[in-house]
């Protein structure tokens, strides 16, 4: 069921009704949804990074897990990685206009997180 047009984030669209099952939305959020996927796009949103840049600024993210999941955002067109000529050679990582679109979900979900997650989690 279409709705009236909305106008959001420099996209103009039909605004759908919420059914029960979409499964664009169920291959998005089993995507999102992976242990450190947000985490690791929430920093990349701040610009390209190298590899021991975001294990860096992440506590408690491994090198396999932080080898995986870039690897599974690169196959989903969110992020890119490119190797700079320079010696040593560098590797960057850094979204795509697809990964860089998702900014406004990752704002919203801060937003939501500061008012309603406390810093620690309940007992």
């Amino acid at each position: 069921m279409k709705t009236d047009n909305v106008y959001e984030a420099g996209h103009t669209h039909e605004a759908e009704a919420l059914t029960e099952f979409c499964p664009q939305y169920a291959r998005a959020i089993n995507v999102l949804g992976r242990r450190w996927m947000g985490v690791i796009l929430r920093v990349l949103l701040t610009g390209p990074h190298r590899f021991n840049e975001i294990l860096g600024v992440i506590p408690g993210l491994s090198d396999p897990t932080l080898s995986q999941r870039l690897r599974e955002l690169e196959t989903e067109g969110l992020v890119t990685r490119r190797v700079l000529p320079t010696s040593p050679v560098r590797v960057e990582y850094e979204l795509t206009p697809a990964g860089r679109d998702l900014e406004r979900v990752v704002r919203e979900i801060s937003t939501w997180a500061a008012t309603w997650m406390s810093a620690a989690p309940a007992t």
